[in-house]
């Protein structure tokens, strides 16, 4: 066979592969367009482990209340980009993917977000997860984490969903955007002291001479002169009188943008307290013996705006004075010792308080 009826034939095979690949396509799709949803099938990962913070009911619920149409709605009409933004939108679900198969069913698959620890303080009810989000407690949803109470206030508002950091982060830019307003705000009222201060100079330079070529007499000019020095008196107590005003108003606006950064300085405050607390529940839960010991945390902030909490064990009926969370390892070294060698022999309600927060140090009331 000559060279060039063998590439004919070799091209006219490949298109007839490629015209079969397209037609099984288009078929292929035009099958799918027509097909409806056969069912709907809901797979969560790891809710059982996490206590059901999500279900299967509740995603088809929402879903409902939503009003999203799902079984016996055509294929291609299937929105499952607002259904997955729909259930993402409850801040327990981590992912959400949502797809059809050939045989029509739809198919979401969902991971639920790990708490570690339930703040129920400050009037919230909200979970916070190991990477610092959070999100209100669901209704009827309980995951055995411990729980944080107290007047502690954490650094974000008590409806929030999300990130705590990227909250932080937003606030801490706004308020940075709010000084550098409040700085242009300044800029007229140094501009305006500027200028006049130009024309009072002048004015101070400004003099009269005696106009004997117009025929001036002495006395003619004596008053010209006493009133050009009246003149000037006004501008000056006017100028003095303005430029307090305005120098009134920038020390306002600069305390205003010193409020805007004890703000943030407070809030990154705030923000380290809360990893701070973050950082004690996992250090807490991931030691056995303090895991099942501890059974509520009790955290406040003191007159002076520092962090510290309380321990309720299970063993006993005392309280445990904790303090700040700056060196919390030691400190839980030095309880357990107390624990072991005072406790088992003294009794575990032979004392009502036991305060571990200061250096090198157990004190006991009882």
């Amino acid at each position: 066979m000559k060279p060039i009826f063998r590439q004919v034939l070799w091209m006219l095979l490949w298109g007839g592969v490629v015209c079969y690949v397209i037609l099984a396509v288009v078929l292929r799709g035009d099958l799918r367009a027509h097909r409806k949803i056969a069912r709907l099938e809901i797979e969560l990962r790891d809710s059982s482990e996490m206590g059901f913070l999500v279900t299967a009911d509740r995603v088809r619920r929402q879903i409902e209340r939503a009003k999203i149409p799902t079984v016996g709605e055509q294929i291609d009409k299937v929105d499952c980009d607002r259904i997955e933004r729909l259930i993402m939108s409850d801040g327990f679900v981590e992912k959400a993917v949502a797809y059809v198969t050939n045989e029509g069913i739809l198919r979401i698959k969902l991971s639920q977000r790990e708490p570690v620890y339930r703040l129920m303080s400050d009037r919230r009810n909200s979970y916070v997860t190991r990477s610092g989000y959070t999100f209100v407690a669901p209704p009827l949803a309980s995951v055995y984490v411990p729980v944080v109470t107290g007047d502690y206030a954490p650094p974000f508002p008590r409806e929030y969903k999300g990130s705590v950091r990227e909250h932080i982060l937003r606030r801490l830019g706004d308020l940075d955007l709010e000084i550098s307003e409040l700085e242009k705000s300044k800029r007229p009222f140094y501009q305006w002291m500027d200028n006049y201060a130009d024309s009072m100079r002048k004015e101070r330079r400004r003099f009269i001479k005696r106009k004997w070529w117009l025929g001036e007499s002495e006395e003619e000019f004596d008053k010209r002169v006493v009133k050009l020095r009246r003149e000037k008196k006004m501008n000056r107590r006017r100028f003095r009188y303005i430029r307090g005003l305005y120098q009134d108003t920038v020390k306002q606006i600069a305390r205003q943008q010193e409020s805007r950064k004890m703000m943030q300085k407070k809030l990154q405050k705030n923000y380290e307290d809360f990893v701070k607390l973050l950082t004690f529940v996992e250090h807490v839960e991931s030691d056995s013996f303090w895991r099942s010991e501890v059974v509520q945390i009790v955290a406040r902030s003191t007159p002076a705006g520092a962090l510290e909490v309380d321990l309720i064990p299970r063993s006993g009926d005392f309280r445990i004075r904790f303090g700040r969370l700056d060196d919390f390892g030691r400190k839980f070294e030095r309880l357990e010792r107390f624990y072991r060698k005072g406790l088992s022999r003294i009794g575990w309600n032979y004392y009502r308080s036991i305060d571990v927060r200061y250096d090198n140090q157990v004190i006991c009331k009882r």
